[in-house]
């Protein structure tokens, strides 16, 4: 009796369709997981990716993965499980799918870790709108001009009473540059690390700033400070 091979149904999920346009964290997944298949000497039977924000709680190319590794038996493979923890949807339907998954960076994961993360995930994200509610009101309710064009800059200027605020915005930073992580450490690996040659990659690839803009020499500087690098 022959064995069948250990078979895998590749899932990369990119937030935004720039992202996916560019290739931007996609790569690094698609290399995690093949090395993953590598060295569990499995066969990908399927690839499916995922180009959504991370407000549509709708995944039809998830539910396309999930069907094919339900149908063949197949276990679904996610590069990065860590990286969707506040993703909620997508946790929920992964634990309930009843189908075996694996991700490249928590190997140990299961059914009982991804309902852990979704419940926290959908906490925090509540708890996050709450707070972010209640500092604009209290922003308002003391005459401050919200949507100041100077964004964290000028909430810093405007005293305390704006944490909450500036919370969310460095969290907006953070999640950002978390998103870009990825393409960053590609780059460095293939030799490029003057500030000026990845602000020119970062161009070149067609990925924007925070704000939609070209990147500058002090944006790298920036943004490889807010990742330790």
């Amino acid at each position: 009796m022959t064995l069948m091979p250990f078979r895998l149904v590749a899932y990369h999920r990119v937030s935004t369709a720039r992202q996916g346009r560019s290739g931007l964290g996609l790569a690094a997944q698609e290399a995690a997981i093949k090395t993953l298949a590598r060295d569990r000497g499995a066969e990908v039977i399927g690839t499916y990716t995922e180009t959504e924000s991370g407000k549509r709680s709708d995944r039809p190319q998830l539910l396309d993965a999930l069907q094919l590794a339900r149908l063949t038996g197949a276990t679904l493979a996610i590069a990065k499980l860590d990286r969707l923890s506040r993703n909620a949807a997508f946790l929920l339907t992964l634990r309930d799918s009843g189908v075996r998954f694996i991700a490249a960076d928590m190997p140990e994961a299961n059914d009982l870790t991804v309902g852990i993360m979704a419940l926290v995930a959908q906490q925090e994200r509540e708890a996050i709108a709450r707070r972010t509610r209640e500092a604009l009101a209290a922003a308002k309710a003391r005459g401050t001009r919200l949507g100041n064009p100077n964004g964290a800059a000028a909430l810093r200027r405007a005293g305390k009473g704006n944490e909450a605020i500036l919370g969310a915005v460095r969290e907006n930073a953070d999640r950002h540059a978390e998103a870009i992580r990825p393409l960053i450490e590609e780059l460095r690996a293939g030799g490029c690390t003057s500030l000026r040659a990845i602000a020119d990659a970062l161009n070149a690839r067609g990925v924007m700033t925070r704000r939609d803009g070209r990147w500058q020499v002090s944006n790298v500087r920036n943004l490889l400070t807010r990742l330790d690098v």
